[in-house]
């Protein structure tokens, strides 16, 4: 397990992200105190198992209905007009009762 202070970690990130993705842990110290710990993400959780992954910690959850394939158009920025603005599209949900 390596350890750091908030300022070593600022000047030299890149070297403790190398670090990290080799498999240590940094436990990162502000005035002798440990306040956080970087680890490195399992490569093998991507796409599905990833998401169960985040699901599993709380910080995400399943939708509570699908999206229409209009919207999900909108999201990717398909088929709107390169004027379109956000706040338009906003507005054109919220007149549709979604």
């Amino acid at each position: 397990m390596q350890k750091a202070t908030v300022s070593k970690l600022k000047d030299n990130l890149s070297a403790y992200l190398r670090k990290v993705r080799a498999g240590a842990t940094v436990v990162i110290y502000d005035r002798d105190v440990p306040i956080a710990y970087i680890e490195r993400i399992e490569s093998s959780a991507r796409g599905a198992d990833r998401l169960a992954l985040l699901r599993a910690q709380g910080l995400t959850r399943p939708a509570r209905r699908s999206l229409s394939a209009k919207q999900l158009r909108i999201l990717l920025g398909e088929g709107l007009p390169r004027t379109a603005r956000l706040s338009e599209a906003v507005r054109e949900e919220r007149q549709q009762g979604r």
